[in-house]
C-alpha cells in the first residue's frame, strides 16, 4: 500500500523491499536512501549471523566511589578470550569471556546489568546467552541463572545495536524509520578542539514498541554510532550508545573491529546530571567470522520456569523490628509509637511498593516518616523515589545530598518507563523538606525507642556510607560492609575492618548484625570471619 504524506507519492526500494517516499518538513529527510546506502556500504544483505572475538574491558556502572563532576564509572574488569555470536534471524546471542573472579556479581554482564544481591562470581569463565525473550548467565560450569525480564529485554535490544543489526531492525514491523541531518562537531573533552564540523544524518527507529534507537551515518555511508534510551530505576531514562570504528572487510561484509560503549551521557561539558559516569566497556575484536554461527542454545527449563515475584518475606527480629526480605536485598522496618523508620530502599519501584504494603499491614495508620539510605550505589537506592512518593523523609550523608536531589529525586521526565513520582509528583518535592543530610551522627527517637545513625569511614567502597543501631535491641543495620548471602571474601576485608572499628569507636554493644545482602547473623559470627580473613592475609 502506498501512503501519502505532504502530497507526494514516490516508490523507493530498500534491500528488495518497496517503500513509499515522501515529502518531508524542513530538517527531515527520507530515511530510505540513507538506509540503502549504508546497507550497500557494509554488505548488510550478505550477513545473517556473525561471530567475533578479541579482548576488552568493562566498568562498574552505578558503583562510583562518589557521584560528582568528571567522575567516571570505575574500571575494574579486563575481559579476555571474548567471543560473541549474534544471529539476527533466530534472535539469539551468546557471549563468553574470562574475567577475574571475586570483583563483581556473577550476573554482571558488562556495563549495565549489575543487580544487587547476586553472589560474587566464583569462576573465571563467564557466559551470557539471549534466546528470544529469555536471557541467562552461567558462572563457570554452574547452573543457568535467569535474568529478570526487564533486563533480559535490554540484553535482547543490545543484539541490534550494531550497524548490521540496526539496518535489519529498520525493516521490522513497527520500526517506522525517520531521518534528519545535523552538523556534528568533534567532542572537545576527548578529541581536542573543534575543527571541521561534519554533516551527519541520523536515522531513528522504534524497537519493541518502546525504545527509540538512533544511528548516526557519516558521509561515507557508515554507521559510526548507535544510541538508545533504557530505563534504570535510579535515574530513569538512561543513555546507551555504541561507537564503532575501524570497519574492515571480511569477505563481502564490513564489520567494525573496535568498539566503545557509553552508558550515561558522555558530554562532560554540558552535562545536566551530577553523575557523569559514562565509559562502560570497549575493546578490540579483530577476529570476525561472517555467517559462522552454531545452532542457538536452547532455553533451559529452569530459565523458562523462573519467576521473579515481589513477595516480601517478613521476619520479626524484636518487638516492632522486622526484616523485610525475599528479594535480592533487604529492607528493615523499625516501628515507633507514632511512625515507622525504614533502613534501605533497594531495587525498584515494584519492590518498594510491595515492601511498603507489608509495612502498612504491620503498622496500620503509622506514616513511614524516615527512610535511611546507606549509600548511593544504584542497586541500593532504586526505591527511594517510591518512599518519597508516600511522604518519607530521606536520611543520607551530606555528601550524597546533591546527587540524590538533582539526579534521583527530580521531576525529570521518565519516558521509557514512567514511575509513580514522574506521573504524579508531590508538590512538597520542590519545597526542600524531604531530606536530612547528616555529617556524622543522627538520632531518630520518641518515647518508645531510639534509632541511632552513624557515618562509617574510611572506606574504599564508597563515600557517604551510613549504618544504624538500635541500642535497646543491640541490632546494627549495615550495607555492603559484611554480606552474608555468600561466604566472606578477601575483597571485603577493608570494609569489614571499618565496620568493626566504627562499632568500637562508638562503643556500641552489638549482638546482631543485620545486612542488606543476606541474613542477620550474631556479631560473634562477624568477628570470627574478620579474624579468620585477617590471619589468612
Amino acid at each position: 500500500m502506498v501512503k501519502r504524506f505532504f502530497g507526494a507519492v514516490i516508490l523507493l526500494t530498500v534491500a528488495g523491499v518497496q517503500l513509499p517516499a515522501q515529502d518531508f518538513p524542513p530538517g527531515y529527510v527520507d530515511p530510505a536512501p540513507l538506509l540503502a546506502a549504508a546497507a550497500e556500504e557494509i554488505g548488510e544483505a550478505n550477513l545473517r549471523c556473525l561471530t567475533y572475538s578479541g579482548t576488552g574491558s568493562s566498568a562498574a556502572v552505578g558503583q562510583t566511589f562518589e557521584n560528582a563532576v568528571n567522575i567516571d564509572w570505575p574500571r575494574i574488569d579486563q575481559m579476555s578470550n571474548y567471543t560473541r555470536t549474534i544471529n539476527w534471524e533466530t534472535g539469539t546471542s551468546k557471549e563468553t569471556f574470562t574475567r577475574q573472579p571475586g570483583l563483581n556479581p556473577a550476573s554482571w554482564k558488562y556495563g549495565i546489568g549489575w543487580t544487587g544481591g547476586t553472589p560474587t562470581q566464583q569462576a573465571t569463565n563467564q557466559t551470557h546467552i539471549v534466546n528470544g525473550q529469555y536471557a541467562w548467565h552461567i558462572d563457570g560450569d554452574g547452573e543457568a541463572v535467569a535474568v529478570p525480564p526487564d533486563l533480559a529485554e535490554v540484553y535482547q535490544l543490545d543484539m541490534w545495536l550494531n550497524p548490521h543489526g540496526f539496518l535489519k531492525a529498520a525493516r521490522l514491523p513497527g520500526a517506522n524509520p525517520i531521518a534528519f541531518w545535523r552538523w556534528e562537531q568533534i567532542e572537545k573533552g576527548r578529541d581536542g578542539n573543534v575543527v571541521n564540523p561534519v554533516k551527519m544524518h541520523v536515522v531513528a527507529i522504534t524497537m519493541f514498541g518502546k525504545y527509540q534507537v538512533d544511528a548516526t551515518i557519516n558521509p561515507q555511508n557508515q554507521i559510526q554510532r548507535i544510541k538508545t534510551t533504557v530505563n534504570i530505576p535510579t535515574l530513569g531514562d538512561f543513555n546507551i550508545e555504541h561507537e564503532s570504528t575501524n570497519q574492515l572487510t571480511f569477505g563481502d561484509v564490513k564489520w567494525p573491529v573496535n568498539w566503545h560503549s557509553h552508558q550515561g551521557w558522555d558530554d562532560n561539558w554540558q552535562f545536566y546530571r551530577r553523575s557523569t559516569g559514562h565509559n562502560a566497556y570497549g575493546g578490540n575484536f579483530p577476529d570476525v567470522q561472517p555467517n559462522a554461527c552454531d545452532d542457538p542454545v536452547p532455553v533451559p527449563p529452569a530459565v523458562q520456569a523462573a519467576s521473579f515475584p515481589m513477595e516480601v518475606a517478613v521476619q520479626e527480629m524484636a518487638d516492632g523490628v522486622y526484616l523485610l526480605g525475599g528479594g535480592p536485598a533487604n529492607s528493615y522496618m523499625v516501628e515507633f509509637e507514632d511512625f515507622v523508620a525504614v533502613f534501605e530502599a533497594p531495587g525498584n519501584e515494584a519492590r518498594s511498593l510491595a515492601v511498603i504494603e507489608e509495612i502498612v499491614k504491620l503498622a496500620p495508620d503509622k506514616p513511614i516518616r524516615w527512610v535511611i539510605a546507606s549509600h548511593p550505589h544504584f542497586d541500593h537506592i532504586g526505591g527511594l523515589r517510591t518512599y518519597l512518593h508516600v511522604g518519607s523523609t530521606i536520611v543520607t550523608h551530606l555528601s550524597n545530598l546533591d546527587f540524590l536531589n538533582h539526579d534521583v529525586l527530580s521531576y525529570e521526565p521518565r519516558t521509557v518507563e514512567p514511575d509513580i513520582v514522574s506521573k504524579w509528583p508531590p508538590t512538597e518535592l520542590a519545597e526542600g523538606y524531604n531530606y536530612e543530610g547528616i555529617q556524622e551522627n543522627y538520632v531518630i527517637a520518641d518515647d518508645s525507642r531510639i534509632l541511632r545513625v552513624y557515618y562509617v569511614q574510611p572506606l574504599q567502597h564508597v563515600t557517604g556510607m551510613l549504618m544504624a543501631y538500635l541500642p535497646a535491641e543491640r541490632i546494627a543495620f549495615q550495607a555492603d560492609l559484611f554480606d552474608t548471602h555468600e561466604p566472606p571474601r578477601a575483597a571485603q576485608l577493608p570494609a569489614m575492618r571499618s565496620l568493626y572499628n566504627q562499632v568500637q569507636r562508638m562503643k556500641l554493644d552489638v549482638t546482631t548484625l543485620a545486612p542488606v545482602h543476606g541474613r542477620p547473623v550474631p556479631w560473634s559470627e562477624f568477628v570470627t570471619a574478620l579474624n579468620s580473613m585477617a590471619r589468612a592475609r
